[in-house]
């Protein structure tokens, strides 16, 4: 399987400013990568690479913020996604980091220090218990750039649909025979909510009933550890300009998934019948309720989130898609930390 470089879980670094983003999704544009600001030099900074000192950027809210304050020459805005994004033109790319590289890299390495040992240690795991191809995994994150602290997370991605689905099901073995492998304790569930929906109106006891059931995180010999599945390139349906988004504005939704295939993959996607609309607050004056068959999102935490036949509660932005100018439908994006809502009811 041959998977260009400048997609989902890879990193790129700029030629002026010391500056690294996270690249994002499948599709970009022809003059430019999709990405976001992740480190940047800063005097007072916790981590360090080749003599100069970094932060690292957490929020999408304070990566906008930096961005635009800073370095608004990464800021552009997309007809085709009618969103404001940050993105790096091609000629001012220094360097791709992919997690595929960094793998082969710490593999091939004579001596491991630190989380290197931990990380190769982790996917030589589930490349023997969950018969992975080590062609198709990778480790990303902090680590593959060099700006990772002492401790840090473990970032592993698996390449290939097909590949995907077979790992993650051989996977509901692994924490049964792993002694290092294991799901976060109830102490644990609760510093992830507070990291990942803290300041939400998305109570924990929803957020555990999803949580608890899910495959794709966990911790490993004490370290947390995320799993990311990427699509085979073949299923990548279209190119960047294949697709027109209009942005309608906030709604709330109680729908029942119908298909939670695509639950697993970064964009996680899930199909659904909507069956009413709670609140809405859109431009448009009336919509039909059978064209919302969508809810989507490029963030890791709606991994997992609903399987088929459950109702949920929904609460994003609602958008229009139009596919190659006349194949259309509904869908509900999630981004927002503290407004957006998915959960099982």
């Amino acid at each position: 399987m041959k998977i260009p470089k400048g997609i989902e879980g890879d990193y790129l670094e700029i030629k002026e400013n010391h500056l690294f983003f996270d690249i994002k999704g499948y599709h970009h544009p022809q003059d430019r990568k999709i990405c976001f600001l992740r480190f940047y030099p800063d005097q007072n900074g916790d981590r360090i690479k080749e003599g100069k000192k970094y932060k690292k950027i957490y929020s999408l809210d304070d990566r906008y913020l930096k961005v635009r304050e800073e370095y608004p020459q990464y800021l552009f805005f997309s007809n085709e996604l009618d969103l404001e994004l940050q993105g790096v033109k091609i000629g001012d790319i220094k360097k791709i980091y992919t997690p595929r590289d960094y793998y082969y890299t710490l593999i091939t390495k004579k001596q491991l220090v630190g989380v290197e040992l931990a990380l190769v240690q982790l996917c030589e795991l589930f490349i023997k218990k969950c018969k992975v191809d080590e062609n198709l995994i990778g480790i990303s994150g902090s680590p593959m750039v060099g700006l990772n602290k002492e401790k840090t997370d473990l970032d592993i991605l698996i390449y290939g649909t097909r590949e995907s689905l077979e790992f993650q099901n051989n996977l509901k073995k692994i924490f049964s025979v792993s002694k290092g492998l294991r799901k976060y304790s109830a102490q644990e569930y609760k510093t992830h909510y507070n990291w990942r929906f803290g300041g939400s109106s998305f109570n924990f006891e929803n957020f555990l009933k999803s949580e608890k059931r899910k495959l794709h995180q966990g911790k490993y010999n004490g370290t947390d550890f995320f799993i990311r599945y990427i699509k085979s390139p073949e299923d990548w349906k279209g190119n960047f300009y294949d697709y027109q988004f209009k942005n309608l504005g906030r709604i709330e939704i109680q729908a029942k998934i119908v298909d939670s295939s695509d639950s697993i993959f970064t964009p996680c996607s899930y199909k659904i019948k909507c069956k009413e609309i709670m609140d809405k607050n859109l431009i448009v004056n009336s919509i039909n309720l059978n064209d919302i068959t969508e809810i989507n999102s490029f963030r890791g935490r709606f991994c997992e989130h609903a399987k088929d036949g459950e109702s949920v509660l929904v609460k994003g932005k609602l958008e229009e898609v139009i596919f190659k100018g006349n194949q259309k439908h509904l869908r509900i994006l999630l981004t927002d930390q503290t407004q957006d809502i998915f959960c099982v009811i």
